[in-house]
């Protein structure tokens, strides 16, 4: 494999316009990717798929280990993932709300809170906004996410919208991240039923949201009916949330707006 002497740089093409450009200065590697630049660790740590492109994924990983006292950890994801996603904006593939139609029989469908957070599609690599702009989560808040997608919240708490989306339109990926956790609703690239997809995301992540993970699984309930409906809507409203969704019962995961998935905000929807 190629490798940069010590002041030599190299260039490798992107998704862009530029070539991304490849340093090696006293040891230290640096590229000029958004995946290197944004990691929230020292630069000596720091690794991409570029730099794993150019001296081999091997090299990097035991230069990372031997960067960190032999420990090993290399984080992966940086070398694997395509982290051009900024670059190209281009949106993911999410299912969306209709409002509730005031027809359909809601009893047996899956209820839970309508979060007031911002929507962030993990595509195994990143988080991406529903317009397919990246959110630069820490190193650290990503490490233990799997690399399936999944969709889900970025949600600090109820009427604290604002603050949650200063944080993560950071560009410096602050520790101001260990205010959110990331509430996961659904596995899209599961060809599963609803029920099923909830059993894997449970297994996968667990129940609740562990002391050194950022991550946990939205709670589902059934709707007994229209009076459960209005009473746990009643319930939300009055600590402040924003309303519920009610998801078909084993319905699959329809890209676009879709009648398996209807929002409930206010007494006057669900009269």
């Amino acid at each position: 494999m190629p490798d940069l002497k010590d002041g030599e740089f190299a260039e490798i093409k992107g998704s862009g316009s530029k070539p991304y450009v490849l340093r090696n200065v006293g040891g230290v590697y640096s590229c000029s990717c958004p995946a290197w630049r944004n990691q929230s660790i020292p630069i000596e740590n720091r690794t991409c798929k570029h730099l794993g492109r150019l001296r081999g994924i091997a090299a990097e990983a035991q230069r990372i280990g031997e960067v960190q006292s032999g420990t090993g950890k290399v984080h992966q994801k940086a070398l694997d993932c395509d982290a051009e996603g900024e670059e190209s904006g281009k949106e993911p593939p999410l299912l969306l709300a209709h409002p509730w139609d005031h027809l359909t029989d809601l009893s047996g469908w899956w209820m839970s809170e309508k979060l007031d957070g911002v929507r962030a599609y993990w595509d195994g690599c990143r988080f991406l906004s529903r317009q397919g702009n990246e959110y630069r989560a820490p190193t650290w808040f990503i490490e233990g996410l799997p690399e399936i997608p999944l969709d889900g919240e970025l949600w600090l708490d109820r009427q604290m919208f604002q603050r949650t989306v200063s944080i993560v339109r950071r560009h410096d990926a602050s520790d101001h991240w260990k205010e959110i956790p990331y509430v996961v609703f659904d596995a899209p690239a599961l060809g599963l039923p609803f029920e099923e997809r909830q059993r894997e995301l449970v297994r996968i992540l667990g129940k609740g949201r562990s002391p050194d993970s950022y991550v946990r699984v939205l709670e589902q309930a059934r709707c007994a009916g229209l009076d459960h409906l209005q009473s746990e809507l009643d319930r939300v409203v009055k600590m402040g949330g924003e309303g519920l969704m009610l998801r078909q019962p084993r319905s699959h995961y329809d890209v676009g707006r879709s009648t398996t998935l209807y929002k409930v905000k206010t007494f006057l929807d669900a009269e």
